[in-house]
């Protein structure tokens, strides 16, 4: 079944490993999370171009002190999807606060209200729509991908009416994140099909850019303070951002191997990135071109892949080869990660949101649960 291969090859990435991109790869510091005390400075070695130039010399600090990661502490409540099967892919917050998911195998949109439990369900009248990203609008409508069927859709909660945005190229098969820039406009990564894109919704206008790297296969998406959209390219070491208003394509290379999955941006713009294939935290200044990888606790294995930003600057990720699934806390201040398991194993933690009062909103798709980590205060 096409779903079903899909989802298999999205979880292993195992064609990642033959697509390693061209281009100049900088050199970056890989730095294994310890304590902040008693560093050793060591140098990376240079980049290279890919007919064997040097492309920049690059120092890092590797931390090896330490007994290790620390504990996480935090509470993390979970509730089971009322659907049996529905595969809750994405979480996103609601303007009331609302946990809302997509519902990927029961073709359906779901809300939770953490305060009481209540679950609400949305069937979609497009069949196997396989919705997979989502995002509230300021009006509170809640905008998703249709990714087994070629579309995005606008649910309006109040009546349940869903509106259809069709992909305007019969290649776009399968629309993926996305994300509200500060005007109003819906960018979003088309994954096999190889595009970004946008929707503006005021006219319902879509158009999809080509990403200059084949086979890229375009991932997560997020928006800076700039209005500029930021993606992974996950079958690639790339990172890239696309101009807002030409629609114009610059790649960021990472280093060999890399394989950024989902990423979130901070105050001061920098894009952390979860590496799928190779186990680590990293971080690019798009300033300068600059990256910085930390290794993942739950080492080269660990699949890091849902991550977001809460207010006061933590980085939260989730690892999905690990089992039972953890979730991380990485303080970029410190360098210093703190870990704790998820309590129904995860399943596979595929994204995670971020609440404007610090608390992270996470779907467990393979235990069927949806969940609110909320931190020790």
């Amino acid at each position: 079944m096409k779903a079903s291969w899909r989802e298999i090859m999205w979880t292993y990435g195992q064609l990642a490993v033959a697509l390693a991109a061209g281009a100049v790869v900088l050199g970056a510091a890989i730095v294994s999370p310890r304590t902040a005390a008693g560093n050793k400075e060591s140098t990376i070695d240079r980049a290279l171009t890919t007919d064997g130039k040097t492309a920049g010399t690059h120092a890092g600090a590797t931390k090896e002190t330490g007994s290790g990661v620390g504990e996480l502490k935090v509470s993390i409540k979970e509730w089971d999807v009322p659907t049996r099967g529905a595969h809750p892919h994405d979480p996103a917050v609601g303007m009331d606060g609302a946990l809302w998911f997509t519902e990927q195998m029961q073709n359906k949109i779901g809300r939770l209200d953490p305060g009481s439990g209540a679950f609400k369900e949305f069937p979609l009248k497009v069949d196997n729509s396989g919705p997979h990203g989502l995002v509230a609008d300021s009006a509170g409508n809640i905008w998703f991908t249709g990714n087994f069927a070629h579309y995005i859709g606008k649910l309006d909660p109040q009546t349940g009416e869903v509106k259809d945005y069709k992909m305007p190229d019969k290649k776009a098969e399968d629309p993926h994140s996305l994300v509200f820039d500060s005007d109003g406009i819906l960018w979003f990564t088309v994954q096999v099909g190889n595009f970004v894109g946008r929707l503006d919704p005021g006219s319902g206008k879509v158009e999809l850019q080509t990403v200059p790297t084949g086979n890229a296969h375009p991932y997560g998406i997020q928006v800076n303070s700039q209005g500029v959209p930021f993606f992974c390219e996950f079958f690639t070491n790339k990172l890239a951002s696309i101009d807002p208003k030409t629609m114009a394509i610059r790649e960021y290379p990472l280093p060999e191997g890399v394989r950024p999955r989902r990423m979130a941006i901070d105050a001061e713009d920098r894009v952390y990135f979860t590496d799928f294939e190779r186990g680590h935290l990293g971080r690019l200044d798009p300033k300068t071109g600059d990256v910085k990888m930390w290794n993942s606790p739950g080492g080269p294995t660990s699949n890091p892949y849902g991550i977001a930003i809460t207010p006061d600057g933590m980085v939260w990720y989730s690892e999905s080869g690990v089992k039972p699934n953890t979730m991380i806390r990485f303080d970029p201040k410190a360098e210093t990660m703190a870990r704790t398991e998820i309590p129904s194993g995860g399943g596979t933690v595929r994204n995670m949101a971020a609440t404007a009062d610090g608390r992270v909103y996470i779907a467990c798709s393979g235990v069927n649960k949806v969940g609110v980590v909320v931190p020790a205060r």
